[in-house]
C-alpha cells in the first residue's frame, strides 16, 4: 500500500510504501514513545522514499542508540523513526498519513519497551492493548 504522508507544517513530505496497511499499527511505551503518544505503521527501509525536506528532519537517538527517531525542525512533529526492535524497517507516524487518523482504529497495540525484548523482555514484545471507542 502506497501512501503520502507530511509533518504538520508540511516542510517534509514522505512517499510511503507500507508493509501492510495499518494492520502493523501499534506503539510503544517506551519513555520516549509515552511522552510522544504516536502510533507507528511499518514499512521496510526502502519503503520511505523524503520527497521534499530531507534538510528539516532532525534526528533523536537515547539509551542504546539504535533507534533512529526524525522530526520536523519546524513543528515538532515526529514523521518516522528506524525500529530497534527491526532495524531493517520503519514506523511512519499514522497521523502524519494522507486520509488517515489513530482515531480511526478501535484497537492498538502496545510493544513493551520498557522491558524490550533485546533486554530479555517478553519475546513477543507485547504490553497490552489501547483502546478507542468514539462517543455517538
Amino acid at each position: 500500500m502506497n501512501v503520502n504522508a507530511s509533518c504538520h507544517c508540511g516542510a517534509v513530505k514522505l512517499r510511503v510504501e507500507l508493509s501492510d496497511g495499518v494492520a502493523s499499527a501499534r506503539r510503544c511505551d517506551c519513555t520516549l514513545c509515552r511522552m510522544r503518544g504516536a502510533v507507528a505503521v511499518s514499512a521496510p527501509l526502502n519503503g520511505v522514499e523524503i520527497v521534499e525536506g530531507a534538510d528539516n528532519l532532525t534526528l533523536y537517538q537515547f539509551n542504546t542508540r539504535t533507534a533512529e527517531h526524525y522530526f520536523c525542525k519546524t513543528c515538532g512533529i515526529y514523521t518516522h523513526h528506524r525500529r530497534r526492535s527491526n532495524p531493517n524497517e520503519y514506523g511512519v507516524n499514522l497521523a502524519c498519513i494522507e486520509g488517515m487518523s489513530p482515531f480511526d482504529l478501535a484497537e492498538v497495540l502496545v510493544m513493551d519497551g520498557q522491558n524490550h525484548s533485546a533486554d530479555g523482555g517478553a519475546p513477543d514484545g507485547v504490553a497490552g492493548t489501547l483502546r478507542y471507542e468514539a462517543r455517538t
